[in-house]
This record gives C-alpha cells, sequence and structure tokens, in this order.
C-alpha cells in the first residue's frame, strides 16, 4: 500500500488536480484565493495517505509547476506563501496539546506568511495598488485588512478539519475497499 509506484501514482494524481485548481484561479479570477485553497486542501490527501514529507515534496513540484501554468501569478503567489504549505505544516501543529498555543503557532504562522505576501507582492513584483487599496480605507485599513483576514484564516482553519474529518470517514474508506 505504501511502495513507491502508489507514492508517486498518488502523487501525480493530486499533482494534476492541484494544477487544474490553480490553472482554473486563471481563468476565473474572481477564485484566486478559493481556488489555491483548494489545492491545499488536495495537499492534504498526501499527507493522509502517505506521509508529509511526501506531500511537501508534491506541493514543491506543484508550486513550481503553478507558477508557469497559472495566468494569474498573484494565485501562484498565494498558494505557494500559504495555502500550499499550510495544510501540510497543519498535522505538526496539531500535535502540541495545549490548545491555546496551538492556536498561537496557528495564528502567528499565518501572519508571517500574509505579512511576507503582502512585501513580495507590493515590493518585488511591484504591485502597489494595495498600498492605494490600503489608502483608501484609511490610516489604519492595513490592520483592519489584517484583522479581517485573521478572522477568514480561522474560518479556513475550521474548514481543514471538517475537510480532514470528510476524507477520513467518508472517502477514504471508499478508496481502500477499491485497491
Amino acid at each position: 500500500m505504501r511502495d513507491i509506484s502508489y507514492r508517486v501514482a498518488l502523487g501525480g494524481i493530486v499533482s494534476a488536480l492541484c494544477l487544474v485548481t490553480m490553472f482554473l484561479a486563471g481563468v476565473i479570477p474572481v477564485l484566486y484565493l478559493l481556488l489555491p485553497g483548494i489545492a491545499g486542501i488536495l495537499l492534504m490527501i498526501i499527507a493522509v495517505e502517505v506521509n508529509t514529507g511526501w506531500a511537501f515534496l508534491t506541493y514543491l513540484a506543484v508550486s513550481l509547476l503553478s507558477v508557469f501554468v497559472t495566468f494569474d501569478k498573484e494565485a501562484a503567489l498565494v498558494f505557494i506563501m500559504f495555502f500550499g504549505h499550510y495544510p501540510i505544516l497543519r498535522f505538526y501543529i496539531e500535535k502540541i496539546p495545549l490548545k491555546l498555543i496551538k492556536l498561537l503557532i496557528k495564528l502567528a504562522v499565518f501572519n508571517v506568511c500574509i505579512i511576507a505576501y503582502f512585501y513580495v507582492t507590493v515590493y518585488i513584483f511591484g504591485l502597489d495598488e494595495m498600498l492605494e487599496e490600503f489608502d483608501e480605507i484609511g490610516k489604519y485599513g492595513a490592520y483592519i485588512m489584517l484583522g479581517i483576514s485573521n478572522l477568514v484564516f480561522l474560518v479556513y482553519d475550521i474548514d481543514l478539519v471538517f475537510m480532514y474529518n470528510l476524507y477520513r470517514k467518508r472517502l477514504m474508506p471508499k478508496f481502500r475497499k477499491k485497491r
């Protein structure tokens, strides 16, 4: 069940599904945040079925290929900087016994990733439109947006738990029967 051909086949299938969702992020620009999140959820299958190391290798492959496949480079960047690795990293964070520490680490990881994403987008890729949008909101626009994005992140984290449980309880037994 855990032989190398199974790992490669599963990694290829999940990579293809992730790349399709990333491609669709360029075709349907309104979903440039939702579709990378779905691609990240798909990577959880590798972490559950094989291991987190193999999931990180799949994440690296999808990240590299999504830069070339995706028309919307901002969607590829948000996948690379957060949505791709967080669902895998979450497996390690969940091993921490204290709920408060676990939550603080999750929020710290999210905030570091989002702030890094902001700086890469604005200062490396030169998309100054983000700065102008924050000016329209007011003096504290960036802080307000960061607070709102933290709330959205908590909803995403709950969604990851839901999707993980859905896969483990409903989908995984059906796939195991067919093998």
